[in-house]
């Protein structure tokens, strides 16, 4: 619940996990059951017991193609973030632990090298992965189990989402930059411990990206129309 162990991820051995919890190890076989029973944990004969994909599966296929089909979808994704990660900023600035701060400082470098890094042309989930990777890292900061499991579910969406945003934003020559210096002030708010702050600015942030994108479509719109109106056609019906 607490985000600790990630869906897929292989738990310590039996004697370590007995050690951490002060518990027999037949007590906590017993606890491996009642978890595999609820669908939590799997167990691979001879291969150890993991924690169960499907707690990935939120938004996955079927759901996910048909939603990134939609076509306002990505409007409507950084709608969602919005409410999401303002409410995330603001717990992170007022809970994040040592380990947090260290873990968002990581993701953080993590993201400023994606933006630097000399095949970033060639390579866009490069950055769409750094980019959903540090906003998840607040999340986990938060220490809100529901924002926190929300958010992974939304993992796989926030990078093919990053990917189309950032392909169209940096069609503008600054939008690098002014992205990378919203996620510095994102970043220092939330080690500063300035809550509101925080939260402001990953609404601005969420903004500027939502402002970028609608202000594309209404150009594309307007080449359209000028295209139909240079060779006679109608205009299409509401």
């Amino acid at each position: 619940l607490e985000g600790s162990l990630k869906p897929g991820e292989k738990l310590p051995p039996e004697r370590e996990l007995a050690e951490h919890f002060g518990v027999s190890r037949p007590s906590l076989r017993e606890a491996i059951q009642k978890l595999a029973a609820r669908g939590l944990l799997t167990s691979r004969q001879g291969g150890g017991t993991f924690v169960s994909e499907q707690l990935n599966n939120s938004y996955s296929d079927p759901l996910l193609e048909r939603l990134a089909r939609h076509g306002e979808f990505n409007l409507d994704l950084l709608e969602f973030r919005d409410a999401l990660e303002g409410i995330a900023a603001y717990y992170a600035a007022l809970r994040a632990t040592p380990a947090d701060k260290a873990m968002l400082k990581t993701r953080f470098e993590a993201l400023e090298e994606s933006y630097r890094h000399p095949d970033r042309a060639s390579d866009p989930m490069r950055e769409a992965r750094a980019d959903a990777a540090f906003h998840l890292a607040i999340a986990e900061a938060g220490h809100n189990v529901l924002l926190l499991h929300t958010m992974r579910g939304l993992f796989h969406l926030l990078e093919k989402s990053i990917v189309a945003n950032l392909a169209h934003l940096f069609e503008k020559p600054d939008s690098r930059d002014r992205l990378m210096d919203q996620h510095r002030a994102l970043y220092d708010s939330i080690i500063a411990g300035h809550a509101d702050e925080a939260r402001t600015r990953a609404h601005e942030h969420l903004i500027f990206v939502e402002e970028g994108l609608l202000e594309l479509e209404r150009a594309e719109t307007r080449a359209q129309r000028a295209q139909r109106r240079s060779q006679g056609l109608p205009e299409p019906r509401a």
